[in-house]
Parts: C-alpha cells; sequence; structure tokens
C-alpha cells in the first residue's frame, strides 16, 4: 500500500518533499520506493527493515504492540521487550532507529502532545525531595477497567525514583506509610519535601503560613524534615515531580493489564530497577541509579519504621465476598459462613504475622475479635478453605434442626420458627441454620427471649435473629436501677409496722428527768 501511494503522488506531480509530508515518512523512504519495481517492493515488504538486524526476530510483537498502541513510545516498546525477555542486550537508540523503520513501512502515525515546563535550578545532593500523586485507569485480566492510585518519589539532583501503587484511594495515614517505605527504599531521607497542596497534608497556605494537617504535622515533627508548598496553579515549580508522574502513566502503566494489587506493585518496583532509575535521564544525560549511590551518602540516615507503623497492618481491608471468602495475593481464603451480609459494607480486617510461616490473620473490627486464621499460601489460585467454615453436610437438615431445637425451652415454639424459616428460604436452608447455631453459642442467656420477639413481630431470618440476640445481650449488661427503696413497705408484707416506744423511755435512757 504505502509503494502504490507514493506512486500514485508521483503520478499527480507531487514532489519528494510533498510525498513524505503527505505520508508523514522520510524522504530517503520516499526515494527508496521511486526506484523500486512493485516486485521489487512487494520483495522488500516481505524483509521490510532492509538488512537483517538484531531485533527482526521480535518484530511480530513490536509490530502487534504499536498496531494496538500506536502511541507507545520507543522507550515503552524498549522497556516491554525487557520485560518479556530480561536477557535481550539492545540499546535505546537501536530501539528507537528499528521502531521508526516499522512506523514509516507500516504507516503507523505517533501523536505527540507537548507540555512545556519551566527550568529550575540543579538542587545539591541531600537537598530536596519531590513528592506527587496520580491515577490511572487499567484493563484487567478479565477485561474489565479498574481505576488505580499512585504516589511517587523523585531525589531532585539524581532523579532517583520510587513510586508506590493501591486500588483505593490515599488518605493521610496512607501517605505517611509510603513517606516511610520511601525513606527506607532510599536509605535515608532528604532535608527538604516539595508538595503541592494537597488535601491529604495541607490545611491552608495562609500567606505562607503553612497549615498541615494534624495528622501529617504530627508526621513532620517526628521526622524533622522542612516541607516546600508549591503555589497552586504552578505545577512548573515541581516540574520534575511531573515528569515522573507522566512518566510513570506513559510507560509503566500505559496499556499494561492488571491482575491484582501485590503482582503491580511487584513489577512497578521491577520496571524502576529495569527502566525507571535505569535508562540515561535527557537532561542529566546520566543513569539515576549510578548518580544514586553517590547522593546516598548525603541523605539523613533515618531510624527504622515508626513505632506506630506496626499497627498499620490492622488497617488493611478486605471485602467478603458472597461465598463468604476474602482474596489476599491471588488466593481466597474462607471466613465463617454468616460472615456475609446484605446491605452492609462486608469489611473485614486482616494482618500478616511476621513468623517464619506466615499466618494470615481475620478480624470483623481492626482491633476486633479473631474471626479465623490461615497459614498464607504462597501458590495462586487457591482456595484455602477451614473446614469449620463448611455446611455440615454430614448430618441432613432435619436432624440439625431438632439439635437446634433442643437448645431451646419452648421447643414447641422453635419448632414453628424453624418451619417458617424452612418455607421462606428452602434453597438456604444450611445457612439460615449455621448462622442460628452460632448465635446459640454466643448469646446463650438471650435466645429463649430472642425466639420469642422474632416470632411476635413475624422476623423469620436467621440474621434477623441474631441482630435481635445482640440487641438484648446488650441490653442486659447495662445496671438496671432499683426503683424500690428500703423505706417502702413492700407489697407483700402491707401490715408490718416499726415498734415504738413511750417518751418516758428514752427519757430514763438519756439520763434526764420525764
Amino acid at each position: 500500500m504505502l509503494y502504490v501511494k507514493i506512486h500514485e503522488l508521483r503520478k499527480r506531480r507531487f514532489k519528494v518533499a510533498q510525498i513524505a509530508k503527505e505520508l508523514k515518512i522520510s524522504r530517503p523512504t520516499v526515494y527508496k520506493y521511486l526506484e523500486m519495481t512493485f516486485e521489487e517492493a512487494r520483495a522488500y515488504i516481505e524483509q521490510p527493515l532492509g538488512k537483517k538486524k538484531k531485533l527482526d526476530e521480535y518484530k511480530d510483537w513490536i509490530l502487534a504492540w504499536l498496531e494496538d498502541y500506536p502511541h507507545l513510545s520507543s522507550a515503552q516498546i524498549h522497556d516491554w521487550l525487557l520485560e518479556r525477555y530480561p536477557d535481550l542486550l539492545v540499546g535505546g537508540s537501536t530501539v528507537r532507529s528499528y521502531v521508526r523503520d516499522i512506523r514509516e513501512v507500516y504507516q503507523i502515525e505517533k501523536k505527540v502532545i507537548v507540555r512545556q515546563y519551566e527550568a529550575v535550578p540543579e538542587q545539591p545532593m541531600g537537598k530536596q525531595l519531590q513528592v506527587d500523586w496520580g491515577e490511572t485507569k487499567q484493563k484487567t485480566t478479565d477485561n474489565k477497567e479498574i481505576k488505580l492510585y499512585f504516589i511517587a518519589f523523585v531525589l531532585a539532583h539524581s532523579r532517583h525514583k520510587y513510586m508506590e501503587w493501591q486500588a483505593r484511594p490515599f488518605t493521610t495515614r496512607d501517605a505517611i506509610r509510603c513517606h516511610e517505605h520511601a525513606f527506607q527504599f532510599y536509605g535515608g531521607r532528604t532535608d527538604e519535601i516539595v508538595y503541592d497542596q494537597d488535601h491529604l497534608i495541607t490545611v491552608s497556605e495562609n500567606a505562607g503560613q503553612l497549615l498541615l494537617t494534624a495528622e501529617f504535622q504530627s508526621y513532620v515533627n517526628e521526622r524533622k524534615f522542612n516541607v516546600h508548598l508549591c503555589r497552586r496553579a504552578d505545577p512548573e515549580s515541581k516540574g520534575m515531580i511531573e515528569n515522573v508522574v507522566k512518566y510513570i502513566k506513559g510507560n509503566f502503566a500505559d496499556s499494561r493489564v492488571f491482575r491484582d494489587i501485590e503482582d503491580w506493585n511487584d513489577r512497578a518496583l521491577q520496571w524502576l530497577q529495569r527502566t525507571g532509575n535505569h535508562q540515561v535521564h535527557q537532561t542529566t544525560k546520566k543513569r539515576p541509579a549510578e548518580v544514586f549511590l553517590l547522593e546516598k551518602q548525603h541523605l539523613q540516615q533515618v531510624s527504622s519504621l515508626l513505632s506506630y507503623e506496626s499497627t498499620t497492618k490492622q488497617s488493611i481491608t478486605r471485602t467478603v465476598s458472597k461465598d463468604n471468602t476474602i482474596r489476599y495475593k491471588s488466593n481466597r481464603y474462607s471466613v465463617p459462613l454468616g460472615t456475609y451480609h446484605t446491605m452492609t459494607k462486608n469489611l473485614v480486617w486482616i494482618e500478616i504475622t511476621d513468623d517464619e510461616q506466615q499466618m494470615l490473620v481475620i478480624r470483623k473490627e481492626a482491633n476486633g475479635e479473631i474471626l479465623t486464621t490461615h497459614s498464607v499460601s504462597s501458590e495462586k489460585g487457591k482456595l484455602i478453605q477451614n473446614r469449620h467454615h463448611t455446611r455440615d453436610r454430614s448430618k441432613g437438615i432435619q436432624e440439625i434442626k431438632q439439635r437446634l431445637i433442643s437448645h431451646f425451652e419452648d421447643s414447641t415454639q422453635a419448632a414453628a420458627y424453624f418451619d417458617k424459616i424452612s418455607q421462606k428460604y428452602p434453597r438456604y436452608l444450611r445457612d439460615q441454620f449455621a448462622i442460628i447455631h452460632k448465635v446459640i453459642q454466643q448469646y446463650p442467656t438471650v435466645i429463649d427471649d430472642s425466639m420469642t420477639k422474632c416470632m411476635t413481630e413475624k422476623l423469620y431470618n436467621a440474621n434477623d435473629f441474631r441482630d435481635v440476640a445482640h440487641h438484648l445481650d446488650t441490653l442486659s449488661v447495662e445496671p438496671n436501677e432499683e426503683v424500690q427503696s428500703i423505706f417502702v413497705h413492700s407489697a407483700e408484707h402491707p401490715r408490718i409496722k416499726a415498734s415504738t416506744r413511750s417518751l418516758d423511755a428514752y427519757t430514763s435512757i438519756l439520763g434526764g428527768r420525764a
């Protein structure tokens, strides 16, 4: 097609420069095709890049990527090749030349959006760290779309970068945790950290007198670094981190498929080592990783993670699925039947122990009672299930029902209640009975009153039974005020009277005279 278009324009008396501009190819390419016959052009297309080149065996990959994502840069193509073929030794200029030739031959145009930044003075080693946040939309392995959020750091002198991702918006505590991870990654901190006016860390600029959020101000006081806040609508003052955010979005995240957040963060660190901190920086003409080895000596040492950071594990939450499982590192872990409820957020808190055999601890509340524990699996795609979390299939429904009835004083009422549930939820009887069994174990002293209340209010649902039992149990532990006074006659003894004495008796006792 390229051969045909070139000769067609030539017949219309287009000059070589005009043909090159019209077809967005170079003039040497136009000359080359004008000198070919149709058969020669066909043979050339079969081996489109002329003499054999180092990247020819990867041509199908490169061509497919450019056809699907025409905006990809040669730097991204280079990184994707290294991701799939870690042992490939090829320079950036070789990849640029090869990608440029493929674009010309196959007419794949690249659209470039240019944003202008103001040059800023170079910072001395260990002086400044710049921080910013970003977000992207990624395709998942099941062809859905998910929104991801990240925080990026860059040392102003060496341009050494760090980033961390999560699948929910950042909170101030998330930002603090990521700062701690960045300090551990760098092996120290700078004198000054530059931020945009983000609501996570600032309340107001207040004419130069910064008002930080209470939690972040406490962290700054603890770590003792200076905060430099950029003016609003002035991104050029932190152009380095702006470029890093753009670089992360445009190189690492662009067109990359999301599997899970742990895998995504692992791949992000690999990208930093392979590309983000390894490739020669266009401004400094040096590799950030090499310059960082010198700058690292000028960073101020920080202690290990702050003591309160040990509590952040308990703030990790997971959503309970309808099948009463949670997901952690590409595996599913069971929770007790009945943990999932409709019309609620179904959040549980998890933490990972630091033992040799890592354990996954699942709680209903951040510091609440432990629901269950599992050994953390190193495999992927597995269901790790506690046999106590499954339905009791060893006994029939009727036997389970009779066993539950035996716990109630009024067995007739209990049987009628379970009959109502059986009629209403024939497909979910085991789940309903499992919830009620758990309530009997948890609130044994109020189950009879709960049954009476549910029958009166026609609440034929195990979840309602659980809620009523919880409410009555809460009332039972509250102190009751005594309304009867010891000075009031009891209703059972209305005629009891206190004995009386004459006035002379009291006078005698006191030693006086009548």
